[in-house]
């Protein structure tokens, strides 16, 4: 299940929790179409809670609207993660350093505001 948080035209921010299907997939990725259609640089926040694992026939289609990002890495700005999983956590330190030039933090949920602070920047901080 997901959620599209308000947030700045250049931010992605997303709550997801429980199974992530091939409609939440769909949703968050034609968001972030959205925001670099619109914007040069995109920065993401991502809250998960008790995620169970992703639909594997998802993956065939969602990995053909991902793959052509490797591309355009370069527009990715700040990207935090709320987890209250560790795993997330630690897969987002992962995919941290596979991407160096893309600004990564993680967060624990009580320290959401900070992350969609850190995210949006000082200009604008949404409250959701």
């Amino acid at each position: 299940m997901h959620r599209i948080i308000d947030s700045p035209k250049d931010v992605v921010a997303v709550k997801i929790s429980g199974k992530i299907t091939l409609d939440d997939l769909k949703a968050i990725m034609d968001r972030l179409d959205e925001a670099m259609a619109g914007s040069e640089k995109v920065h993401v926040f991502a809250e998960t809670e008790s995620i169970e694992g992703m639909e594997l026939s998802a993956m065939p289609e969602h990995m053909r609207r991902a793959f052509p990002l490797f591309g355009k890495l370069n527009r990715f700005g700040r990207v935090a993660v709320v987890a209250d999983q560790a795993w997330v956590r630690a897969g987002t330190r992962l995919e941290s350093a596979m991407l160096p030039n893309i600004s990564y933090r993680t967060y624990m949920p009580d320290e959401r505001e900070e992350a969609l602070g850190w995210v949006c920047g000082p200009a604008m901080t949404p409250a959701n």
